[in-house]
């Protein structure tokens, strides 16, 4: 038994099966905590030994593994929408417009209808909705809805009136205005084009982000979620204010690290932050970035067309025009970590060139979020210079459903290619880009284990050569994402002087049937020694 000597203990687990973590993991049967650190993992007798007057916890044979760290999820937003009207599962267009409908006529006259996440490939056709769909329902409220992967919005009428949006304004770089065969917008807005609607919108209060956040930090966990990695988007400094105060009133139950906007390197660089700047429950340092934008609304931006549209899709114009690489030539100077969100393989590609074109200097474990689709060449490429590849596992089992109608099976077959990038040599961190996905490990190890499809029309896996196995995807989710954020040497595995991030299952990952791995729940979360959610 592998023991650090420390304070009285506080808390045992015993009569569990604990897998331990990291590159060498092992099966254990039970863990001893001192305050927020884990001091002892081993035999229930040698643990029992331990234990004085500590709280017991006693495991029933569940399996216990290091906490689940969330890589790339949109924290703050996603406890704000919960209070927003829900479209994720509007299964075709009057349901969507029903649901809008109703939901304007819970709020004052003028209050703005936001979030959504809507998906208009459950629909049947999957057609986009137009501004005439909601109209009626929405004279008095002003609507700007996004599609679940936050790249294209439906703004109604109203809503476009407010900002100014006709069939004379053109079409703003990196972003497109849809329009309908007269030349008039049709109300969904693409990209960079979200912002002639979105700089309209009022901000959300403090006292709506710290309760927004409070219900984040109980999703999370629910979901045995004890550290997430938020990409916050331009009111990122609005968050970190939320998060502060709940950190000074000790009311944070999962671990943050704020990446900001790389647009707001030079400022914070001036600070002299470097990564992982402030304490253990919150820390920033990061900086996100675009290169393009998403599978769903045709603007990822690859080598080819699309089969469906007579394009490639919508690089940012920041890439384009070299600002990118100045920024992130910029970070890697302060000693900033960067994350920069790519899809198409040509903008993996062009990230790429710009992580290579930088001398190392120290470890700057530079970021792709998504890595979506690539090629052989760009797997080899994140393997040799040690590219962190920041991946959502159950994006491979939504997009399956249509993907290969927007680019085909061919180029299909390295998309989400979670087995080629390990095979390489690659760092993988996952996590869920909640809201966009659930904020759910569980289903996150299940879309990468089983890569069933959510239409049921793939059982065997959905290019299944991709497949990993239980202990790949939970070590993504656990030791690759303490890595990503430099923390290996204090989260993501069961070891002594590590801090007691644990998750407790209800069922054993490693002993049920792959497609079980879906209906598994979590027992128990438990962030720094204490127990922050419980069945």
């Amino acid at each position: 038994m592998n023991v650090l000597h420390a304070a009285a203990v506080t808390l045992v687990l015993l009569n569990g099966r604990v897998w331990t973590g990291g590159d060498a993991p092992k099966f254990v049967q039970a863990v001893a905590i001192a305050g927020d650190r884990i001091v002892a993992a081993g035999s229930n007798d040698d643990i029992a030994a331990m234990a004085g007057n500590a709280e017991r916890l006693d495991l029933r044979g569940r399996l216990v593994t290091p906490g689940f760290i969330d890589s790339h999820v949109h924290f703050v937003s996603g406890g704000v929408q919960f209070s927003a009207v829900q479209l994720r599962d509007a299964k075709s267009p009057a349901e969507f417009a029903r649901r809008i409908g109703a939901y304007a006529q819970t709020k004052p006259k003028g209050t703005w209808i936001t979030g959504g996440d809507w998906d208009h490939e459950l629909w049947t056709p999957a057609a986009l909705p137009t501004r005439q769909l909601i109209d009626a329902v929405t004279t008095e409220h002003p609507v700007f809805v996004s599609r679940l992967d936050g790249h294209e919005s439906l703004a109604n009428s109203l809503a476009l009136k407010i900002a100014g949006v006709t069939r004379d304004t053109p079409d703003p770089a990196g972003g497109t205005i849809v329009r309908d065969a007269n030349g008039e917008p049709t109300g969904i807005l693409k990209d960079t084009a979200q912002g002639l609607v979105d700089e309209h919108i009022p901000s959300w209060s403090m006292e709506e982000r710290i309760s927004g956040t409070r219900a984040a930090l109980a999703e999370a966990a629910r979901n045995g979620v004890t550290m997430v990695t938020d990409m916050a988007g331009g009111e990122a400094s609005d968050d970190f204010r939320a998060y502060q105060q709940l950190d000074r009133a000790h009311e944070l139950t999962a671990r943050i690290n704020l990446f900001m906007p790389i647009s707001e390197v030079e400022r914070i660089a001036s600070t002299g932050v470097e990564h992982n700047f402030g304490d253990a429950m919150l820390q920033i340092g990061g900086l996100k970035g675009f290169a393009d934008g998403s599978l769903g609304s045709s603007t990822a931006w690859f080598r080819d067309n699309y089969l469906d549209a007579p394009n490639s899709g919508l690089p940012r114009p920041s890439l384009v025009d070299g600002t990118t690489k100045k920024r992130v030539e910029a970070a890697a100077a302060a000693n900033l970590q960067v994350a920069i969100h790519a899809i198409g393989d040509r903008a993996n590609d062009e990230v790429l060139k710009i992580y290579e074109s930088i001398p190392r200097a120290g470890e700057r474990r530079f970021r792709i979020e998504h890595a979506q689709h690539l090629d052989p060449a760009l797997i080899k490429r994140f393997a040799s210079d040690r590219v962190i590849a920041s991946m959502q596992p159950y994006h491979a089992i939504d997009d399956g459903r249509w993907a290969e109608k927007k680019i085909g099976h061919e180029r299909a077959k390295s998309t989400y290619a979670f087995r080629s990038l390990l095979d390489a040599g690659a760092v993988l961190a996952f996590g869920s880009d909640w809201t966009v996905a659930p904020l759910s490990p569980i289903l996150g190890i299940y879309a990468a284990v089983t890569r069933r499809t959510l239409d049921g029309k793939n059982p065997n896996g959905w290019i299944p050569e991709q497949k990993i196995t239980v202990a790949e995807a939970l070590r993504a989710y656990t030791s690759g994402g303490a890595y990503a954020v430099f923390r290996e040497h204090e989260l993501g595995t069961i070891a002594p002087g590590m801090l007691a991030d644990l998750t407790v299952l209800s069922d054993d990952l490693f002993a049920i049937p792959p497609e079980q791995i879906e209906k598994v729940t979590v027992a128990y979360t438990i962030v720094g020694g204490k127990i922050v959610y419980g069945r």
